[in-house]
């Protein structure tokens, strides 16, 4: 598995999805929650892409594997705002479940593409 640019890794497109869905979706909240709710979800949502990339931009797989860390704890956060939207009304169970499904499939190949690099760093096949 060879890439020239973090925009080719499948984890990246997946987690752009996500975070645009993110963007379309704090739109609909309330005027009161833009500088609450809103800005922190998408906050959150944008590290995880921004993470993904600047981990890419390192070089070496342990620095790598740290921004993906990060990169899945924001994805976690992220998840929890969604959650707290959810119990104050503002998004549907289904818009959660629809947005529980694309967390889930990101949360995949985060640790997918962890895995790799940890194996690459020790230099298994």
């Amino acid at each position: 598995m060879s890439f020239t640019n973090f925009t080719e890794l499948e984890v990246y497109k997946e987690c752009r999805l996500f975070r645009k869905d993110v963007s379309v979706i704090v739109k609909t909240f309330p005027k009161e929650e833009k500088f609450l709710l809103s800005s922190q979800l998408l906050e959150a949502a944008r590290s995880i892409t921004a993470n993904i990339a600047e981990g890419f931009g390192r070089f070496h797989f342990q620095e790598n594997i740290q921004f993906c860390r990060i990169s899945r704890g924001s994805l976690t956060e992220s998840l929890e705002h969604l959650i707290t939207a959810f119990d104050e009304n503002y998004i549907s169970t289904e818009k959660l479940v629809e947005m529980k499904t694309k967390f889930d499939k990101c949360l995949k190949l985060l640790n997918g593409y962890i895995h790799y690099l940890e194996k690459s760093k020790r230099g298994d096949k």
